[in-house]
């Protein structure tokens, strides 16, 4: 979020706390600023005002939390819309391309599920028990603060290209194509899980004990 957005942020919760008869405070305008950094100020105004016209939760003061559910809805619902997102891009990207979503909790969870290709080749009768294994890991999987994910999904080209030693293109951006870019820029390029040579490891650690 811009500096010009946090300002006009801070004049929106300043108005919603007088609406209630509240006292906006530092503390409370840092808890805001950090939960509402990924949004722009426009999807927080209407949120907010989503919030206080709400027949039964506009009764009480918005918390930041009222507000990502809002924007994002519920666990529940992002996988579920997280899933149709994947459930298209199978039917009309496949598994020949590698791909990155706008979303690298979605690169966690395919990763878990065998990658990309994988998933691609998987038979329409298992797309039901897919969903569900899909959603239950994206939930569990968002629930986290912190999440390590694959820069990208690698396609069956790429997987051959890399094997020849041949440049491959670059990866299809599904979604917002700037979050997309942004997670591609962000995740890591050997996969969610970091692997360390045990005795690269040990040998950092005998020159920081000597």
């Amino acid at each position: 979020m811009k500096h010009t957005d946090r300002t006009k942020l801070i004049e929106v919760l300043t108005g919603v706390h007088d609406f209630y008869g509240r006292d906006l405070s530092k503390f409370a305008i840092a808890v805001w600023e950090q939960a509402c950094d990924s949004f722009d100020v426009e999807q927080v105004t209407k949120a907010l005002s989503a919030h206080l016209m709400d027949p039964e939760r506009g009764q009480f003061m918005p918390k930041p939390a009222d507000i990502v559910r809002q924007i994002q809805g519920t666990h529940g619902d992002r996988s579920l819309i997280a899933w149709g997102k994947v459930l298209d891009s199978l039917q009309r990207v496949g598994a020949y391309a590698s791909v990155c979503f706008d979303d690298g909790v979605i690169h966690a969870v395919i990763e878990d599920m065998g990658g990309w290709v994988k998933l691609c080749r998987s038979k329409t009768d298992d797309l039901g028990y897919l969903q569900k294994r899909f959603c239950d890991a994206y939930k569990a999987y968002s629930q986290r603060g912190d999440v390590r994910y694959p820069a990208k999904l690698v396609g069956e080209h790429e997987m051959e290209n890399s094997l020849r030693g041949y440049t491959t293109a670059p990866p299809m951006l599904i979604g917002n194509p700037d979050k997309a870019a942004r997670v591609l820029q962000n995740g890591s390029a050997g996969g969610k899980v970091q692997l360390t040579n045990a005795a690269d490891f040990l040998d950092i650690k005998r020159i920081e004990t000597a």
